[in-house]
């Protein structure tokens, strides 16, 4: 090959036909007629321009690729390729549709090895973006599938993906990111080396988005703020709620998207009650719990910021349970249960585990919330992972260093595992005067998963031990919209599902 000094990428014009026609007998040397004539050409580049491309190097035309839009709710996954392109007309050319679908790609076969294929599919991976389409599909051909008698085109396919077999056309969409979405008879009755059988490809745009999507984030850089939330003697309700709305307007000023604040937030009110046993204590305590939480709602609007109010006890029918609240900003308020009560909280207090295990819904993306030791439990994350979470909130409250820790590890587990950021508030200092929460120990911060666009030690930020602060982060969830399809592993793609699975009894 001769050495190179300019490679473009440019749209295809009906003048080229010329040039791209001895493009397409160099890479269809068996062919009869052109594949594609001028007055298709023609059309093609007057319905679509965008979607029909070609690479020159040096100023000759080595590599093409030609595509259009459908509205895939006319189709199905059994479609032909007559069906697709109408015909051949491209009357089914939809500039109001949501998919992008190939008709063909084709690279000189002097100048194959230059990745100029993976060039214009990136072009075509960037297109979809750009023009909010859900995917693009592909017919691939099986060129090799008539080398093999004794096997079908799903096992060629399967031994293909396995290696076991090369096929240069479907390798070649296996490695841009492509998944055989069904085997198709017929596709091309034409193609006898393919014996007419096509895989029906895709490769998902993670960006795109629903027009009507009810809930959708403004933006994809999120602000969080965390509570490192002092445990101390506060003279009653008031002074409580006076320094719980210090941190809401402090963390609003920042205008931050979610305010997280810790474990038992309400907990120094209990001092009043310690000449009770704690099991009584605490059900005392538990009658704050609706004030408090109509408190938190008051102060999601008034500051304009998503409050999640760590827990509270609840003692409701005679059970007790740790509780808390998402306060939205728009008004809506939601509840998250403690599922696995301490050995501690059940010993002492008598404390019930809850049932429910959800995500949640915002205007800054899906977030889950596990309260402390709920954090050591992977099956709620990924129950929570498999529905999409983008942040888990982890409010928490520790005594020792020893507990504090499990926590922390289990988090950073948990953000890798799930491909989620995870954000842990908990509470310092002292309370001299409530029995069983005597000390509290705590680090606040922010865990990613780790790879390239992350840390790469999984911290984003975090707060000084042991001291009563706020920590500002922010996170993208475009990385983790990039992670999940382009990671250098993919936990929650890669899983094995025909083996296991964790499921929600």
């Amino acid at each position: 090959m001769k050495s190179i000094e300019k490679i473009d990428l440019e749209y295809l014009k009906a003048s080229d036909y010329k040039e791209l026609q001895a493009l397409m007998y160099k890479c269809y040397p068996n062919m009869q007629d052109p594949t594609w004539n001028k007055d298709q050409i023609k059309k093609l580049t007057k319905i679509f321009p965008e979607g029909q491309a070609v690479i020159k190097v040096d100023g000759e035309i080595v590599a093409c690729c030609m595509s259009i839009i459908v509205d895939y709710q006319k189709f199905d996954d059994r479609h032909k390729y007559n069906d697709i392109t109408g015909n051949d007309t491209f009357d089914t050319h939809d500039p109001k549709g949501d998919t992008l679908y190939g008709l063909d790609l084709m690279v000189h076969p002097d100048y194959r090895g230059l990745r100029l294929g993976r060039r214009l599919y990136d072009y075509r991976k960037e297109l979809c973006e750009e023009l909010n389409l859900k995917s693009i599909l592909y017919g691939g051909r099986l060129p090799n599938f008539h080398k093999h008698d004794n096997i079908t085109a799903k096992q060629y396919i399967e031994k293909v993906k396995n290696k076991e077999i090369h096929d240069p056309v479907l390798n070649f969409q296996l490695s841009n990111d492509f998944y055989v979405k069904r085997v198709v008879k017929n596709y091309l009755p034409e193609d006898e080396a393919s014996e007419s059988y096509a895989a029906l490809l895709e490769w998902a745009n993670i960006y795109y988005s629903e027009p009507e999507k009810e809930y959708k984030p403004e933006k994809s850089v999120v602000r969080l703020g965390l509570v490192q939330w002092g445990m101390r003697p506060y003279d009653g309700w008031d002074d409580l709620t006076e320094q719980i709305e210090y941190f809401v307007d402090a963390v609003s000023g920042y205008r931050s998207d979610f305010l997280l604040f810790p474990e038992y937030i309400n907990a120094p009110l209990m001092a009043e009650y310690n000449h009770l046993s704690e099991p009584d204590a605490i059900r005392q305590l538990a009658k704050y719990t609706d004030r408090l939480r109509d408190t938190f709602a008051e102060f999601a609007i008034s500051y304009n910021v998503n409050i999640i109010t760590g827990s509270m006890p609840e003692f409701k029918d005679d059970v007790l349970k740790n509780v808390g609240y998402l306060c939205k900003r728009n008004g809506e308020i939601e509840r998250y249960e403690k599922i696995h009560p301490t050995p501690d909280e059940v010993k002492v207090w008598g404390m019930s585990g809850g049932t429910q295990i959800k995500t949640f819904d915002t205007d800054a993306g899906k977030i889950g919330i596990l309260i402390c030791y709920d954090v050591e439990f992977p099956e709620l994350s990924r129950i929570l992972g498999k529905e999409g979470m983008d942040i888990l909130f982890v409010p928490f409250l520790t005594d020792t260093q020893n507990g504090y820790s499990r926590v922390r590890n289990c988090s950073i587990a948990r953000a890798i595992e799930n491909e989620c950021y995870v954000a842990l508030a908990g509470s310092v200092g002292n309370l001299p005067k409530v029995h069983n929460m005597d000390i509290s120990f705590a680090q606040s911060v922010v865990f990613t998963p780790c790879d390239f666009s992350f840390p790469t030690n999984g911290i984003k930020a975090e707060a000084t031990p042991n001291t009563e602060m706020i920590l500002i982060v922010d996170v993208d969830l475009d990385l983790l919209k990039e992670l999940h399809e382009q990671g250098s592993v993919r936990t929650l793609k890669d899983r094995r599902t025909d083996l296991y699975d964790v499921i929600l009894k």
